[in-house]
């Protein structure tokens, strides 16, 4: 079964009732969400009774709640060397996952952290203690799942070889996962188009089980190029082909796809239309048109 959807705002006022709402508007059968602003630390208290009707919803369209995401937010970097700095982003990431078990949110992805030129050895480390601290004495069902990155700037994660030796590392590896980004892996050097040899090549250092959520993304950027700039869905340098392989990938056929593709002219979202497209298997190269006609209707 194809289980494909999108990243979608969550509203104060409506919570996870809107973002349930704005999914469907996009033919989606599972959402992703900050559950604040990811820039900041506002964070609006959850209301149990918006859970519990959005919750209801679900049940009645078999819309499965368990194959829904939370990001946190980008401020949380575990690996900071700054003592203090380290110290906020474990007690925020601790309470994002209080608020995920609040909301019955089983998954939540997380950027490794950026060592902020420590070095990528110093980082990893710094990331496997924070992960420890943060997950010491929880006992929460709540999986983490450490995002593949592009390697922009001082990033952790770009490599197999990264996320593997902060997962086996950990005291808490039933606690923690893998969420794969298309655009990311793209732009760390992985090609796309041998996806089937990436996955081969996961399941024997890591194992795939641990994979997630996919995050599936185009990227304006050649091979390899670190940059970490999304493109729509078969408007980039991956191309929708290989993309497609990706979403319909047997050994992934039970993980959540999830799009992160820009805003159409900053102002249009693309998702329902780049649903259609993928459920129908095939490219429109008139599609970004369609949609800002679409909207401007």
């Amino acid at each position: 079964m194809l289980i494909i959807g999108s990243h979608v705002g969550f509203n104060k006022n409506t919570q996870l009732v809107g973002s349930l709402e704005e999914a469907i508007s996009y033919g989606a059968n599972t959402f992703m969400f900050y559950t604040g602003a990811p820039q900041n630390t506002a964070r609006s208290p959850i209301e149990d009774g918006l859970t519990l009707e959005a919750m209801t919803k679900m049940k009645e369209i078999n819309f499965d709640y368990s194959k829904v995401i939370v990001h946190a937010p980008y401020i949380i970097n575990l690996a900071n060397p700054d003592k203090e700095k380290l110290q906020f982003s474990i007690r925020f990431l601790k309470e994002e996952i209080h608020r995920c078990e609040q909301l019955g949110i089983k998954y939540l992805v997380l950027h490794p952290g950026s060592h902020v030129g420590e070095g990528v050895e110093t980082g990893i480390n710094t990331i496997i203690k924070a992960l420890n601290m943060v997950l010491q004495g929880m006992d929460t069902n709540v999986m983490i799942l450490l995002e593949t990155m592009a390697g922009k700037g001082t990033e952790v994660g770009k490599t197999l070889e990264e996320i593997k030796e902060i997962i086996y590392n950990s005291e808490f590896k039933d606690n923690l996962g893998v969420c794969l980004d298309t655009c990311h892996l793209n732009d760390a050097g992985y090609d796309i188009s041998k996806f089937d040899d990436y996955l081969k090549e996961f399941d024997k250092e890591i194992g795939i089980d641990k994979i997630k959520c996919v995050h599936v993304n185009d990227s304006k950027n050649e091979l390899g190029a670190h940059k970490d700039r999304h493109e729509n869905i078969g408007f980039g340098t991956i191309g929708f082909d290989n993309l497609i392989n990706v979403i319909y990938n047997s050994k992934l056929e039970n993980v959540p796809k999830i799009l992160e593709t820009p805003y159409v002219d900053k102002e249009y979202a693309p998702y329902k239309h780049e649903i259609d497209m993928i459920k129908n298997k095939k490219f429109n190269n008139n599609l970004l048109e369609e949609i800002k006609s679409d909207k401007i209707k």
